[in-house]
């Protein structure tokens, strides 16, 4: 067997926070491998973020087109596919290549490796039968994968998770989606606008179980009002599928059918095939233990420099924006560069229906878990002057979740046409700690959604 290869930082895992990683390093002047099963850049380039919302966007300019009526004039308005197929595939995935992506990692000057990477022991790497040794340690941004529920008879079946609906160049003439979360509700709302038959499955009593009750209901009201089929309360027990159609039977009620099958019950890390019981980890956790400069930490590991996580496989939220966020500390921590340590008290979150719900900090709920003396206040973006303005379309809010005692936002969830967008502000005032006072006092500009922000929080002040 040859020497290992000595170098600086093996990056395991090029998703958008490997990628960030891997790239800074190489730039500063570190030797970096970066290793990748799949396609460099990530869940989110290919099947998440960005096809995602090109789906959303052209869903969302049919339900614009249906709103002319009695607004602008009238419509007729006749749904295609081919055109989103189209983009998602030469825009958005170059037919699902990488190559751009491992040019603009190779051009920084990080050798790329596509192959499977194993932590054999501390700071040491195998890739497919090549060793490495790293210098100032490892990182591992492995990202996580769909989960798909033993449910009796799914194995086997052609179901979908994200991947089969973001490739998709034929819609089904109706789907079954079992999942109430962002992304089971992002789709089923996009495929109900372009005519396919939704139905969506969720156990729990709500839809966005864990955001604030008033966005589960305005979910349920939006997905309504595109024809989508909503059953909570009810679990899939067992699957059938034959003849081209699903049959999902539930623990509640008669059984749901469909043509396609989506599963969108969540993510989880897939640890086991990392090798970090060589260094001491459990494989089976559901996500390695990190501390605040993102070096993973278990009082099991025979050495604690050396070991980096960042993005989904840290256990802190599956977000683009969270694994950015973490890529930056990691970074500066393997470079000593110092900086702030990474803190998780307002993240903000957007599920990017229509209309959108961003939430930032904690809900209502979390707060009075937490032992918080809590003041809320909710306004109504169609009470205000843009929403009414706005008109068709503009359902929506405005939830303040604030600390009483000590008169600052610890929570909040914007909701409506733009509702991601408003978050923006909220964000500020929960990561900054923005006095109720100031919050109240200062000049909001007119007309526009944000300006509701200032309603909610006179309720406070």
């Amino acid at each position: 067997m040859s020497e290992p290869q000595q170098v600086d930082v093996v990056v395991v895992g090029l998703g958008v926070a490997g990628e960030e990683v891997a790239g800074r390093l190489s730039q500063a002047g570190l030797d970096v491998v970066g290793v990748e099963r799949r396609l460099v850049g990530g869940e989110c380039p290919y099947w998440g973020c960005v096809p995602s919302k090109m789906m959303i966007r052209a869903a969302n300019a049919l339900a614009e087109g249906r709103r002319i009526d009695g607004l602008a004039g009238t419509a007729d308005v006749h749904p295609d596919w081919t055109p989103v197929a189209r983009r998602i595939r030469d825009e958005a995935t170059a037919d699902w290549s990488d190559t751009a992506a491992v040019d603009r990692l190779t051009n920084k000057g990080v050798r790329v490796l596509h192959g499977t990477a194993r932590l054999t022991g501390p700071g040491r790497v195998d890739v497919d039968g090549q060793e490495f040794t790293a210098r100032r340690g490892v990182v591992l941004a492995t990202g996580t994968v769909p989960v798909v529920p033993p449910i009796d008879g799914l194995a086997g079946t052609p179901y979908w998770t994200n991947k089969e609906a973001i490739e998709v160049t034929d819609l089904p003439e109706s789907l079954v989606v079992l999942g109430g979360g962002a992304i089971g509700l992002e789709l089923a709302q996009v495929f109900a606008r372009f005519g396919v038959r939704v139905t969506i499955v969720e156990p729990s009593e709500r839809l966005l179980s864990r955001e604030e009750p008033e966005s589960s209901a305005l979910a349920a009201r939006a997905l309504g009002d595109d024809g989508v089929r909503i059953r909570l309360g009810s679990r899939a027990e067992w699957v059938e599928h034959r003849d081209d159609t699903f049959a999902v039977h539930l623990s509640q009620g008669g059984p749901e059918s469909g043509q396609r099958l989506l599963v969108a019950t969540g993510r989880r890390s897939d640890l086991g095939g990392l090798g970090i019981d060589a260094v001491g980890l459990d494989p089976a956790a559901r996500h390695l233990p990190v501390d605040e400069r993102m070096r993973v930490t278990d009082e099991r590991m025979p050495v604690a420099d050396g070991l980096w996580a960042v993005g989904d496989v840290a256990g802190h939220g599956a977000f683009t924006h969270l694994a950015m966020y973490q890529a930056d500390v990691a970074v500066r921590d393997i470079l000593d560069q110092g900086g702030p340590a990474a803190e998780y008290r307002a993240v903000p979150r957007v599920t990017f229906t229509d209309p959108e719900i961003g939430a930032v900090g904690l809900t209502e709920r979390q707060a009075r878990e937490q032992g918080v003396n809590v003041a809320v206040a909710v306004t109504e973006v169609p009470e205000s002057s843009r929403g009414w303005i706005h008109g068709p379309g503009n359902d929506g809010f405005i939830k303040l979740v604030a600390d009483a005692d000590r008169g600052v936002l610890v929570g909040a969830t914007s909701a409506g046409p733009t509702g991601g967008e408003v978050l923006g502000a909220l964000a500020v005032a929960v990561h900054g700690e923005v006095p109720l006072t100031s919050l109240r006092h200062m000049i909001y500009a007119y007309p526009t959604v944000h300006r509701a922000i200032q309603s909610a929080v006179q309720q406070l002040t």
